[in-house]
């Protein structure tokens, strides 16, 4: 069954420190993804063991439109921190 979004693993100097301190991993996802896909979609790529999710939406930027002089928002985002059971890493998210 193919999955209707995407798991897009997210490198910054928090997220990395984080994966080595306290084994929890952040992913962008764009769609309607619950916990439980976010879930059962890294267990099914990634051959790990996933103890919890948590889940951020980090509201889009104003945007205003240079022509019209409207005002919008830009798209949601939305992340997932994934804690993994001890002794479980990616490595595949530490190389890219």
């Amino acid at each position: 069954m193919k999955s209707n979004f995407t798991l897009q693993p997210m490198i910054s100097e928090k997220s990395y420190a984080l994966a080595n301190a306290e084994n929890k991993y952040t992913f962008l996802i764009n769609g309607k993804a619950t916990k439980v896909d976010v879930r059962n979609e890294i267990e099914k790529q990634y051959k790990v063991k996933v103890v919890s999710v948590n889940m951020i939406t980090k509201p889009g930027k104003i945007k205003r439109d240079w022509t019209t002089y409207r005002y919008y928002r830009k798209e949601d985002g939305r992340k997932a921190i994934v804690k993994l059971k001890k002794g479980d890493k990616i490595n595949e998210f530490l190389n890219v």
